[in-house]
């Protein structure tokens, strides 16, 4: 049947929406993705019925469906496995960081070795950036106190802190979520 000039979407719509809805949403399961469905595949009939004959228009109409139907649920299911996928990683990730911190004991936080890591990057220091650094991180004074005994700038006090506390992050590396902690104020 090839649609006559004054046939128009209206009808289409008004013939076949219904039914195509209940179809579409006993497979996708969700309202408005089955409106969209159907509005596509009603569009599609409309625009091929104003071009070619078609000889059965329900039979037709079906075979758009189905075919935008199984699109969407084809992308639904890779959407679904990639998730699940990401959702795995986070999983994993999640227990790795609970099995690190549960194994962290606060006994041990400052062990011997850590220390000594920490003393022997202390020691390749400056004197001053070393001194300012201890004044501000060991004997909790302020940047302003540090500059006044020094009798530099705040952001001078400021530049040797920030050496100091990069030579630590370099060598304790994998120490550095502990260390962040300690160091921060």
């Amino acid at each position: 049947m090839k649609i006559d000039s004054f046939v128009g979407f209206n009808e289409i719509y008004t013939s076949y929406y219904k039914r195509a809805y209940l179809f579409v949403k006993s497979y996708v399961h969700d309202g408005p993705v089955a409106e969209d469905i159907v509005s596509e595949s009603l569009i599609s009939l409309w625009k091929q019925m104003k071009t070619s004959s078609i000889e059965n228009v329900p039979s037709y109409l079906f075979r758009i469906l189905r075919n935008n139907t199984l699109d969407y649920l084809k992308h639904a299911a890779i959407e679904r496995k990639a998730r699940q996928k990401i959702n795995e990683k986070l999983h994993r990730e999640l227990g790795i960081r609970i099995s690190l911190l549960e194994g962290c004991d606060p006994e041990e936080l400052f062990s011997s070795e850590i220390q000594q890591i920490y003393l022997d990057t202390l020691n390749t220091l400056p004197k001053k950036t070393r001194l300012i650094f201890e004044m501000s991180r060991l004997s909790g004074k302020t940047n302003k106190e540090i500059a006044d005994f020094y009798d530099i700038t705040v952001k001078g006090v400021d530049f040797h802190i920030a050496q100091a506390i990069k030579a630590l992050k370099k060598t304790l590396r994998d120490y550095l979520p502990i260390f962040l902690f300690f160091i921060s104020r």
